[in-house]
């Protein structure tokens, strides 16, 4: 059995270009608007309310885990990302594996970040710049597509397994 099972989602061709669609879209928009921010260069927090725009470089992983150890940030995403792909091809349902196609894309919108920029490769800072309010961290499209379609996912699954719950026959035992 190879990594694609034969009752996969993306066996289909085009669910298959959809997952693709979806993976490169979320991949282009977030190094486009990562790119404009770098270009736009804010001092600190442009933006009114409770959304703003902050550059921040996070060399460290979620919440800026392990900021002194770039390289094996890099490594642990390239494992991540390699995960998520597994997942997406070996999904099942369409729309799980839609959502995880989002998933992909956003864990390597984060990946290139860390391979090609800044300070150097395999050393480089995700460029995160989306801050909301409050207490909240920054991130940046790659976060948001990882996150919701985590979510959405998740959410999939469960409403596929009530809908398959709901379908079965119910069995009452005989009583004298």
């Amino acid at each position: 059995m190879g990594i694609v099972p034969a009752d996969a989602a993306v066996r289909s061709a085009r669910v298959g270009r959809i997952m693709a669609g979806v993976t490169v879209a979320v991949l282009a928009a977030d190094q486009v608007s990562k790119s404009l921010v770098l270009a736009a260069n804010p001092t600190g927090d442009v933006g009114i309310g409770w959304v703003s725009v902050r550059l921040v470089r996070n060399t460290g992983a979620s919440g800026g885990l392990a900021s002194g150890h770039p390289v094996l940030v890099t490594l642990s995403a390239l494992a991540v990302t390699a995960v998520a792909a597994t997942f997406a091809l070996r999904a099942r349902s369409r729309g799980v594996a839609l959502c995880l196609a989002a998933v992909l894309g956003g864990a390597a919108g984060n990946l290139a970040d860390r391979i090609f920029r800044a300070p150097g490769f395999g050393r480089g800072g995700v460029v995160d710049w989306i801050h909301f309010g409050g207490r909240g961290g920054s991130l940046d499209l790659a976060d948001l597509a990882i996150q919701f379609g985590v979510l959405g996912a998740v959410v999939v699954i469960l409403a596929s397994g009530r809908a398959s719950t709901a379908s079965e026959p119910r069995h009452q035992e005989d009583h004298p």
